[in-house]
């Protein structure tokens, strides 16, 4: 992957996770013209699922927060694996959608949210703002707390 970003992410902290496959009959991405479509990212690092359970009974708002952060590093490890580590093919962060594993009376998924959002200001500046969507869901794949999909602008 591209030196600066991998530079920004050690900057904030962080580290990419791992790649991971798909759990199905289904691709980790796709692209189409000039958008990659990113699968739907756990908060989980590799097999481990790292942040389990529902907002609102196990889990704060904040440990949202990170769980949504960690969905987005997933997201950029895929998008990194898809353009062949060269992140400087990116144009946009088009669009983010957020699932959040909640209680009925949760309400606070966008706040969870931007823990993704922020972590795609931050590593890739005016070109990581994106429009977004928000769910609060009943349940997710292995109890994972969060899980997010992305669409990307991509140059040739």
């Amino acid at each position: 992957m591209t030196d600066q970003y991998l530079a920004q992410l050690r900057k904030l902290g962080l580290e990419l996770p791992p790649v991971g496959g798909s759990g199905g009959n289904y691709v980790p991405s796709r692209r189409t013209g000039n958008l990659l479509y990113i699968s739907g990212q756990i908060s989980a690092i590799g097999d481990d699922i790292t942040y389990a359970g529902k907002l609102g009974a196990e889990l704060a708002v904040a440990d949202g927060r990170k769980a949504a952060e960690l969905c987005a590093l997933n997201l950029v490890a895929q998008l990194g694996h898809a353009l062949g580590g060269n992140l400087d093919r990116l144009r946009a962060c088009v669009r983010l959608g957020g699932f959040v594993n909640c209680i009925p009376s949760f309400d606070q998924q966008s706040e969870v949210m931007n823990g993704a959002s922020d972590l795609m200001v931050a590593l890739f500046g005016d070109r990581g703002r994106h429009a977004r969507t928000s769910i609060g869901v009943a349940n997710l794949p292995v109890n994972a707390a969060v899980e997010v999909d992305g669409i990307f602008e991509i140059a040739d």
